[in-house]
């Protein structure tokens, strides 16, 4: 664990710490409607710790994929990391910052996934395909399961009463690796309802071995062919996507009880983004696949059970 040294000096801040946060949240809200409706099923501090995360992600993402990416360099992302290690130094750069000092220091946690989230941004500047399911799950994991790390800090784990003599030696769980696959698993989703987009770019996220293998070729991709070829490759996709939920769901029980609740709601919402590609018969390049507000507020209660009996 990084530990955040003391700043020596105390210079005026950008903004204050409310501004900061209030920054982070409408970013939040504006761009990730699902993600933000579970926020707000967290504690209050909590909530804003997650939104000063991603809205840092979000513009470590948009250096590749945003509106400047074309200037993006190799020494673009350089400087962006040199500015992450300022803020873990506790020296805000930019008015967002603000608040990802503070959270670091209320929720301590290591600075390597932050590292490997521009490490997966450096990937996307020189890499437009996939060859293997393998070469994908470390792009996965650098954009996405990095997240779930990040995220975990400040979650907290379930430490449960320790008070009987046989539970005090017992060892607190950490569910790192479910916190990663639930990450890898948002990614796939990701993927699979962008399809259309990335193509209008040139990038094709589908691993190219699994293309061959429903004998669907890259022409037929940036053509929008959806025929019986390419259901049974979605299908494919969908069911990997789902096993990685199915992995992460075995890791939510050993959360802090705070936190079961939104991380089951966020886990249900964007799972559901798979079942309305389903539903559009996988048409994912002219519609874009999104859940109704009706039918996400159908899955609060839902969440909310599991989080109390799983």
């Amino acid at each position: 664990m990084l530990q955040l040294p003391k700043p020596t000096t105390h210079p005026k801040p950008l903004v204050s710490l409310a501004e900061s946060y209030e920054l982070c949240r409408q970013i939040t809200e504006k761009y990730s409607k699902t993600f933000y409706l579970g926020t707000l099923l967290m504690p209050r501090a909590k909530r804003q710790a997650i939104w000063a995360i991603y809205l840092w992600c979000r513009r470590t993402d948009e250096l590749v994929d945003g509106p400047q990416a074309r200037s993006t360099t190799p020494e673009t992302l350089d400087n962006w990391e040199r500015q992450l290690e300022s803020v873990f130094a506790g020296n805000p750069i930019e008015p967002a910052d603000v608040a990802l000092v503070d959270t670091l220091e209320k929720f301590p946690m290591d600075i390597q996934p932050f590292r490997d989230m521009i490490a997966g941004q450096r990937m996307d500047l020189y890499r437009s395909r996939y060859e293997t399911f393998e070469d994908l799950k470390l792009y996965c994991y650098r954009v996405a399961g990095t997240v779930g790390l990040m995220s975990s800090a400040v979650l907290g784990y379930d430490r449960g009463d320790r008070s009987a003599p046989w539970c005090k030696n017992q060892s607190v769980y950490i569910p790192r690796e479910e916190a990663i696959d639930l990450g890898i698993a948002n990614q796939l989703t990701n993927i699979l309802r962008d399809v259309g987009e990335d193509t209008h770019r040139g990038r094709i996220y589908l691993p190219i071995e699994d293309l061959e293998r429903f004998n669907y070729t890259t022409d037929d991709l940036f053509k929008g062919v959806n025929d019986d070829r390419w259901k049974a490759l979605m299908k494919f996709q969908i069911d990997r996507a789902r096993e990685y939920y199915e992995s992460a769901e075995r890791g939510i029980r050993a959360l802090n009880p705070d936190s079961r609740w939104p991380v089951w709601s966020a886990l249900l919402l964007y799972q559901g983004i798979l079942d309305v590609i389903e539903a559009n018969d996988y048409d994912v390049f002219g519609r874009r696949a999104y859940v109704p507000l009706p039918r996400k507020l159908l899955y609060l209660p839902v969440a909310w059970l599991r989080s109390q009996a799983l």
